[in-house]
């Protein structure tokens, strides 16, 4: 993080840059209307093309795109995270498979094939830096290998910029080992393979299961995150592409120093030659000439959820042949430091803090501007529940703690809460529309259907069903007539997975958050209650009259099935709490969300390990594409790295509100303090919230909470400098070190946020003072922040971050300066030569001042 320059050093640059953007060829007043590429964001126009060559050698071209292609970010990226790949003037695809990633996605025509590699598209690089195809990932040897196909099949050997080498019967490899690709080695059949080159240089020959990376196992642990996307019938498509870094595939190998791309292949059809080899016999010429210049069996926009066959010249099974490799647009992008960077760069014992995890994504990037600073102490978040990092703060076995809500002090030293993010929680869904529309992006919950999973009242299957007091109740989210007229045109077919909202199995502060919503909520109580919502469904008898709100969600149904199955009888088990089948960490359920893989616990399976025939109870499989249907809480920092679709909650008037920049600055405008204590925790009422109709029931606060006595002086300055450099230059949106994350909303000294900015710096003095309970303390609103003192460890700058709006939740914001935001605007650019002259004058006046500070100081 670097400091702010002086206000005069800034003043003047900010006019220069005022004056270039009037210089000769600046683009003021430009009348174009293209969205701006987002800052680290990716844009690019390609010509692409499809040509047949005749007997006579005359070229005809049979297809022309202008192919745009945007990524909107690329830069300090993390493992898992997505990036919003789209694209403009691309062949409308037909065939559309119901799962396009991986090898399911082979059966389609005209996709956009979406994979990431190793390397960037620079030809001035070495060739092992270079992106091509035995640097791509894909999962299975089949996305990249055509092995012992009948020449007739051999469209590659036909393609208009195949090499020579292309055209022989065994290509695309130097030579195979005769006892390790033996079904490639066929005298009266045609093989081209797509090694892959992993990251160590060990070559993958990729012609059978047995010689592709680790990573590309059947029970990998992550699904495959290539894709062969589908493009509309005006040629647009998107795609949210999974990256993944060294961490989760060690042969692609991507990290922050080695240099990998998203590279996109349109994919419009291979560009012909005729068949020129006079080895080849005159009827297999023929056939591949008119099997190369087919355009497709399926017509654009529909589906080809049978898996039918396909003309392979337009399918995505060539991505790696010349016409179509040569139609590529690389995206370079660059992963940020990994999450154990600080343990391997600085051998200090780190300083942690405990408690929630709403800060994980912040502290992710916090982290290493501490770390890599030796002026500042080594910071580390020790992620558990709220109240287990508070115990911790007040025994004594952390100096700090993050908690999202108020609790209760049980310990003899005062604690101050100094507000240091504002953030929350969401319901995260991943739904698919029916028919392989799409993603369904528009989900509306209330009260009362939150009650309804949390409560366990659907009886998500014939087992269920069993259930005293459930019979009548459908059988999932899906079928329940309250959510189908709030979110109309969804699935009417019914799984285990829409009968639960995945959940914490442990104590947390958005539990508390979440339950008080259901509480405020008339509706929703009276349903817990025990009355009938209008359609007929019943709480969960287990369930009627829980108390509410609660920091942690009881399991309290015990109903066991009675069946016949054997497994169910080798196995008994409490049904609903394999539905529920909650986890102890936020960041679990959004990799649940992102792999559409429940955690509902309901799978029988045969115990092949056993001596005996055994059965066993476990996880149900991963959900079709197509057909996700899926609902978990997540961090809004989660969401938002991991790309999570958020639902929208109902408040008052009927109003759905989404976490957004507006929705919870709204509800940090309610947030409320105790009079006389400006050094407590701001309450967030849910009553409050509701009725406000535009506030974001999931806000929350996340605290900095530290004792005001009793802390060891130096722990107490360590705690201080945190709290103001978190609330600084922590708060400055962006996606370096440092920088505050998508998910949050920045705390600034004006606006919405102004009396959480203030409260944090009224309480980090209080927290270094280290004042016993019985001294005279400061009351009402606290006054502007002392400077830290000098050598405090890592004593963050005095100056404003800077008074910007903050981004939408989500979005991405070029942090500017005050001033450079005046110089950008015309009536800053009018005023130009006045603020030079302001400037010199300001600094003429500055010198003075200390001149004549230094000649007094003489003088004594």
């Amino acid at each position: 993080m670097n400091r702010r320059h002086s206000t005069i050093v800034t003043a003047v640059v900010a006019a220069l840059m005022g004056l270039a953007l009037l210089a000769p060829g600046s683009s003021a007043g430009s009348t174009a209307t293209r969205t701006a590429v987002p800052a680290g964001g990716f844009e690019q126009t390609k010509s692409i093309d499809r040509t047949f060559v005749d007997d006579q050698g005359n070229v005809e071209k049979v297809g022309s795109y202008d192919l745009t292609v945007r990524a909107d970010h690329t830069t300090d990226l993390r493992g898992r995270e997505r990036v919003e790949v789209s694209w403009t003037g691309a062949p409308p695809s037909g065939g559309r498979a119901s799962n396009p990633f991986g090898e399911k996605g082979l059966l389609q025509e005209y996709p956009v094939v979406v994979m990431q590699c190793r390397g960037t598209d620079d030809a001035s690089l070495p060739l092992d830096q270079q992106v091509r195809p035995e640097t791509c990932w894909t999962s299975t040897f089949s996305q990249r290998s055509q092995i012992a196909v009948s020449p007739y099949e051999a469209l590659w050997t036909v393609d208009r910029y195949a090499t020579d080498a292309d055209r022989a019967p065994l290509s695309g490899a130097d030579r195979l080992p005769a006892d390790t690709c033996k079904e490639a080695q066929s005298d009266d059949t045609y093989t081209h393979v797509t090694p892959f080159v992993a990251a160590s240089g060990k070559v993958f020959l990729a012609c059978n299961r047995d010689t592709m990376p680790p990573e590309a196992a059947v029970d990998a642990a992550f699904p495959p995150s290539e894709i062969a996307a589908f493009t509309d019938g005006d040629g647009n498509g998107s795609v949210d592409f999974e990256v993944r870094s060294s961490a989760e595939n060690e042969s692609l190998g991507c990290t922050r120093e080695v240099a990998c791309s998203i590279v996109v292949v349109p994919i419009a059809g291979l560009s012909c030659a005729t068949p020129t080899d006079p080895a080849v016999p005159a009827g297999v010429s023929a056939v591949l000439g008119k099997d190369c210049r087919q355009f497709g069996e399926h017509p654009s926009g529909s589906s080809n959820f049978a898996g039918d066959g396909i003309d392979r010249a337009v399918g995505p099974g060539l991505w790696w042949a010349a016409s179509n490799w040569r139609n590529r647009v690389s995206i370079p992008i660059r992963f940020g430091l990994p999450p154990d960077a600080c343990d391997i760069l600085d051998k200090r014992a780190p300083v942690a803090f405990s408690g929630s995890e709403l800060m994980a994504q912040a502290a992710l990037q916090w982290a290493p501007a501490y770390c890599l600073n030796k002026k500042r102490f080594k910071f580390q978040l020790n992620q558990m529940p709220d109240q287990t990092g508070w115990n911790l703060m007040q025994t004594g076995g952390s100096p700090a703690a993050f908690v999202a809500a108020p609790h209760e002090q049980t310990g003899p030293d005062p604690v101050g809460y100094a507000p240091t993010a504002v953030t929350g929680f969401a319901i995260g869904y991943v739904i698919d529309r029916p028919d392989n529309a799409g993603v369904y992006t528009e989900l509306r919950l209330n009260a009362r259907l939150i009650a309804k999973l949390l409560t366990q009242s659907y009886p998500g299957s014939a087992l269920g069903k069993g259930h005293p007091g459930l019979a009548d109740n459908p059988l999932s989210l899906q079928l329940d007539p309250e959510f189908r007229a709030l979110n109309p045109g969804l699935t009417d077919i019914s799984s285990e997975a829409g009968a639960t909202l995945l959940s914490l199995s442990n104590s947390s502060d958005i539990i508390q958050q979440l339950t008080d919503y259901i509480a405020q909520d008339k509706d929703a109580t009276s349903f817990v209650a025990g009355k009938k919502d209008p359609w007929g469904m019943v709480v969960n008898p287990s369930y009627k009259k829980v108390d509410l709100p609660t920091g942690e969600w009881p399991l309290l149904d015990t109903y066991e099935p009675q069946t016949n199955d054997e497994c169910r009888q080798a196995n008994p088990a409490v049904y609903f709490n394999q539905l529920a089948a909650p986890v102890t960490t936020l960041r679990k359920i959004a990799d649940a969300l992102i792999d559409a893989w429940p955690n509902v616990q309901t799978r029988c399976v045969a115990d092949l390990s056993a001596a005996t025939k055994a059965w066993k109870l476990g996880r149900i499989d991963r959900q079709s594409y197509g057909a996700r249907f899926m609902l978990g809480i997540v961090s809004l920092g989660d969401a938002e790295r991991y790309g999570l679709q958020a639902a929208s909650l109902k408040t008052s008037g009927g109003n759905f509100v989404a976490p957004t920049t507006a929705s919870l600055s709204k509800a940090v405008g309610i947030a409320r303090q105790k009079k006389g204590d400006p050094r407590g925790p701001f309450v967030l009422s849910q009553k409050d919230l509701v009725a406000a109709k535009s506030a974001y029931p999931g806000t929350q606060i996340v605290y900095t909470a530290a004792r005001t006595h009793g802390l060891e002086k130096k722990q107490a300055a360590t705690v201080a400098s945190f709290i103001r450099i978190a609330t600084s230059e922590g708060q400055r949106a962006g996606r370096a070190n440092g920088e505050l994350p998508a998910g949050y909303l920045p705390l600034r000294k004006s606006g919405p946020t102004a009396r959480l900015w203030h409260a944090a710096q009224d309480t980090a003095r209080s927290i270094e003072a280290q004042k016993a309970p019985a001294s005279d303390e400061p009351k009402g609103e606290a006054a502007a922040p002392a400077t830290p003192q000098a050598g405090a460890p890592g004593a963050a700058p005095a100056a404003d971050p800077g008074a910007a709006a903050p981004a939408a939740v989500g979005e991405q914001q070029e942090v500017v300066t005050a001033q450079t935001e005046a110089a950008s605007s015309t009536t800053a650019l009018s005023m130009l030569p006045a603020l030079l002259v302001i400037g010199m004058v300001a600094a003429s006046a500055s010198l003075v001042t200390r001149l004549m500070a230094l000649r007094r100081r003489w003088s004594a």
